[in-house]
């Protein structure tokens, strides 16, 4: 069913994901032209680094480059441009509040959902090892074990280090971990009832929590947990992987009962007060700043490709403020007050 090439074979009209199976951005992306069923070449930059060399603006994953040779990077305009070519099956909910709830999610899966799974993966021995020996693996294929023990620890060293990009600390793990499990019990109830997040198919925002919760299942901690304490999302994850359709979106009025409570948990309680704080410090450019949550005091240094994807789901607000009915479920939610700007 999913339409992915091999590198044999006339590949012209294909796109062409250049990606890793452990960058959560990159399977978002590939699991949405499965879902389109568009043709698509999966590789990796080893595989053409002339292609890669000649299209990337930024030295990122991952890139798309179309069958008319257009070059497209970052998941989530990566998936709005392809789809506006694209429109059916929709990934977007009819109904209009469910529409900017699903941007809404979408935007929290990219950025916070991406602590859970960043934190994981570089947190602990057991998770540390398991993720360098695959990078190891993928980035020097064919090498004896001496050559790849040697890549994966450098990798583990590198990577171990960089945990603060995410805001990973010994002062925030337990904030991290606690709204991964707290996360996962709340879309427990949800995923009882629908095979997705928005109804009987996969919309926008099942993408990108997707690609963060399947790269947090490859890891030993992680994995442990969601087989253990959340059957209903594990089973979403290994739906999502080549998703199809079995019908049509809800309402809000079907979908409010368990997703309402995962919008003031996490997403009022976490995620938008962070964004908001993260936003200022950059204007305001210190080097760390520090935000009351609902789960204690977080501090970390600045993230400066959220301030711009903020501002875009901001701008996608405003142009909706009017509308009466989303306000009143963005106020029941929590949320209104960090949207406005």
């Amino acid at each position: 069913m999913t339409a992915d090439f091999t590198t044999a074979g006339d590949t012209s009209a294909a796109y062409k994901v250049i990606g890793a199976e452990e960058s959560p951005y990159s399977v978002k992306v590939r699991a949405y032209l499965r879902y389109k069923q568009l043709p698509h070449q999966w590789l990796s930059r080893a595989d053409v680094p002339e292609l890669y060399q000649r299209h990337a603006r930024l030295p990122l994953i991952p890139l798309v480059v179309t069958p008319d040779d257009q070059a497209l990077q970052d998941s989530t305009p990566i998936i709005t441009t392809i789809e506006a070519r694209h429109p059916e099956p929709s990934i977007y909910p009819s109904d209009h509040v469910c529409r900017f709830i699903c941007s809404l999610l979408e935007e929290f899966a990219d950025e916070w959902g991406n602590k859970w799974m960043f934190h994981y993966r570089w947190a602990r021995e057991a998770d540390q090892l398991a993720c360098s020996r695959r990078l190891a693996e993928r980035m020097a294929p064919g090498q004896d074990e001496q050559t790849l023990a040697a890549a994966a620890r450098t990798i583990r060293e590198r990577m171990v280090d960089r945990v603060w990009f995410v805001g990973s600390s010994a002062a925030i793990a337990q904030q991290i971990e606690d709204s991964f499990k707290d996360t996962l019990a709340l879309l427990e109830p949800h995923f009882a009832q629908r095979e997705y997040l928005f109804g009987r198919q996969p919309a926008f925002a099942d993408f990108a929590l997707w690609g963060q919760l399947y790269n947090t299942h490859r890891d030993p901690t992680p994995r442990n947990i969601l087989e253990h304490q959340a059957p209903n999302t594990l089973a979403w994850i290994k739906r999502m992987a080549s998703p199809e359709s079995s019908g049509d979106f809800e309402s809000w009025s079907t979908l409010s009962a368990t997703l309402k409570p995962l919008l003031i948990d996490q997403v009022a309680g976490l995620f938008l007060p962070w964004s908001v704080a993260n936003e200022r410090a950059i204007k305001q450019q210190t080097e760390s700043f520090t935000v009351t949550l609902r789960s204690g005091d977080w501090t970390q240094k600045p993230q400066k490709h959220h301030a711009r994807s903020l501002q875009a789901l901001q701008n996608q607000y405003q142009e909706l403020s009017a509308d009466k009915l989303l306000n009143e479920v963005l106020e029941e939610c929590r949320c209104l007050k960090f949207l406005i700007g």
